[in-house]
């Protein structure tokens, strides 16, 4: 068996890994990637970018439909071509695939070692049956895989999950998503816009990453009237019929549908890639699910003696998993165990301030992670609408709801939750904000040029400010 010995290891070679990687390198410390599957990053491969592709077709189908709204008609009415549209997502995907492969492959090959890597202790790690890996500190950069529950097996090749979608050569009749978060509702609607007969079924009444009961309900009454999102269906039963699957379930008025669909699209959750990977013989202390416990300030785990030289980053650690955020773990990651390795303290780096979208119609956006985040009793809500709001009503997409919040003790804005024209756009501001501390009198001193739809922030703004200024003048009157 060959041994390499370096000064840092990198186990994983997607978004977070190559960040780390690069960080390391750059720090000045030796290092190696260790992949075990196929270059690409989740993100490129069956993420972040072929449902954007899949979404964008499907955008272009519902503004055709829209255009009557205009006075704008096209005669024959649509076609949609689903070989055409996903040949696209597929020829797209695998350019954007191509850009990581090219990253990939200009690493040195001496420093990019394939197969399976499984830790011996803290500070070695064997690779497949041909290489043993000494390093003074290890980064965990594994990412996820899709997971759903052991009795939807039963379903046999019906049963898929997103990773599965952009490999079609052609889009289904009708299909079932299990689970209405952010991937249920993106490829809910978007399929449901390219002609695919949907229905996107939860259990517990979520709606995508919305903590704010009055967006969630806004959200799902909204979205319910192009096609059927129940957040909280009662499944009874759901069973192979022939090619096809049956779902009976609760309708609206309380008696049972049976409905048949060619796909269920498993949308329930993916799990870190942990499990396998020898974490037992090590010294890290364990989550309840099996992660390693970690500081996110330094993506540093924590071990039995307080001096773990191993490092998380990326859907790994499961804290915030998004590409942005993977990218800035892996940076922390690569950088900090460049220090531990080279003798040096490691390093809390930049945290950015939340900002989650989901690319749904109207889109969904969060900031500073949104109602949950926040103590009840400390804060006030400023709301605007846009169904009446002037650019949105210009453009036919008035429909929405936000909400932001504001510290009553200090003035100082917190974050937000919206269902919204434009919310990619909004969000960004509002994060950008949140991050530079502002009061929320100070972003009302924010240019605004008009007729845009970010004229619906300052009528929240405004809103959240008298409600912060009547808050304070109880708290003064209280005392």
């Amino acid at each position: 068996m060959k041994t390499v010995q370096v000064d840092v290891a990198v186990v994983g070679a997607g978004t977070a890994g190559l960040a780390a990687f690069h960080a390391a390198r750059k720090a000045g410390a030796g290092a190696v990637i260790i992949e075990g599957g196929e270059y690409g990053t989740t993100c490129a491969r069956v993420g972040c970018m072929p449902s954007k592709l899949l979404i964008a077709a499907a955008e272009a189908a519902h503004a055709v439909g829209r255009a009557a709204g205009f006075g704008v008609h096209a005669n024959g009415g649509i076609r949609i071509d689903g070989h055409a549209v996903m040949d696209r997502v597929r020829r797209e995907r695998d350019r954007f695939v191509s850009f990581v492969l090219r990253d990939v492959e200009d690493i040195a090959d001496a420093e990019r070692i394939r197969g399976q890597a499984s830790f011996v202790d803290d500070h070695t790690l064997v690779v497949a049956d041909h290489t043993r890996v000494t390093s003074k500190a290890i980064v965990i950069a594994t990412g996820s895989r899709a997971t759903y529950p052991d009795s939807f097996e039963s379903l046999g090749d019906c049963l898929i999950t997103s990773d599965d979608v952009f490999d079609w050569y052609d889009l289904p009749k009708a299909v079932a998503v299990i689970g209405p978060g952010i991937v249920g509702l993106e490829l809910g609607q978007a399929l449901h816009r390219l002609g695919v007969r949907v229905a996107v079924l939860g259990r517990g009444g979520r709606v995508g990453p919305i903590s704010d009961p009055e967006i969630r309900a806004y959200a799902c009454a909204t979205l319910n009237e192009e096609f059927t999102l129940a957040p909280d269906a009662h499944i009874a039963d759901m069973h192979r019929y022939g090619d096809r699957v049956a779902i009976r379930r609760a309708g609206p008025t309380g008696a049972e549908l049976m409905e048949y669909f060619d796909y269920v699209l498993a949308a329930t959750g993916r799990t870190p890639n942990v499990t396998d990977i020898g974490l037992d013989r090590t010294t890290l202390e364990l989550d309840a699910k099996g992660v390693p416990v970690f500081d996110p300030l330094t993506t540093r785990t924590v071990s039995a003696d307080g001096a773990s030289p191993i490092f998380i980053a990326g859907d790994a650690g499961n804290y915030i998993p998004l590409l942005h955020e993977a990218t800035d773990e892996g940076r922390i990651a690569g950088h900090n165990a460049a220090r531990l390795a080279l003798g040096s303290a490691v390093q809390p780096g930049l945290r950015r301030a939340r900002i989650g979208v989901v690319f749904t119609d109207p889109q969904i956006g969060i900031v500073g992670g949104g109602l949950r985040a926040l103590k009840p009793g400390t804060f006030a809500t400023g709301q605007a609408s846009f169904e009446d709001q002037g650019r949105s009503r210009i453009l036919l997409r008035n429909k929405g709801l936000l909400n932001l919040y504001g510290e009553v003790a200090s003035g100082r804005f917190l974050g937000a939750e919206m269902l919204a024209p434009a919310a990619e756009h909004l969000a960004h501001l509002l994060a950008w904000a949140l991050q530079n501390r502002m009061t929320v009198a100070q972003m009302r001193e924010m240019p605004l040029y008009h007729p845009v739809i970010e004229e619906g922030l300052r009528t929240a703004l405004r809103d959240l400010d008298i409600k912060l200024g009547a808050a304070r003048g109880n708290a003064g009157n209280a005392a």
